[in-house]
């Protein structure tokens, strides 16, 4: 998992189903590249192939969408998929038209134990938005949270 362009193609399937042409017009990437990281995900769990469909041409197309495995990701303990994450995040916003981008930056100064409350307490409020109900057309926006020691 640890891929950047492995974590974009689980973002941009987790709502909507798509084909790997459709992802790497996406990502604008070659389709032979998406699709050996669509296989890698596809045989690790966490992307499932859905019913198959006609292209424009008449061609069996499969989708593919995310089965959510990807939320118990956390970089923690792993140098690699931490350095993959950054990396996504970074293709991601590099996109991203002027405005478009709302971030906040905070440096705080408390104790172990007031650090363990702000992030059990930040991941529930993850945890609570995941679980709700997503209606059909409802926008869809990403997430990127680091907590790290400020020196």
């Amino acid at each position: 998992m640890a891929s950047g362009i492995r974590l974009r193609i689980i973002r941009l399937t987790y709502a909507e189903a798509l084909t790997n042409k459709e992802i790497a017009q996406r990502l604008r990437r070659d389709p032979a590249t998406t699709l050996h990281h669509v296989r890698k995900l596809v045989d690790t769990g966490f992307l499932a192939p859905q019913p198959a469909r006609r292209g424009n041409r008449g061609a069996k197309e499969i989708p593919y969408l995310s089965t959510g495995k990807s939320w118990e990701l956390s970089g923690e303990d792993d140098r690699a998929l931490s350095e993959a994450m950054l990396e996504a995040y970074l293709s991601e916003i590099a996109e991203l038209d002027r405005g478009e981008l709302d971030q906040s930056r905070l440096v705080v100064r408390v104790d172990a134990e007031a650090r363990r409350e702000f992030e059990q307490r930040l991941l529930s409020l993850l945890d609570e938005f995941r679980d709700r109900s997503t209606p059909e057309g409802a926008e869809q926006f990403a997430i990127y949270v680091a907590v790290y020691p400020s020196r």
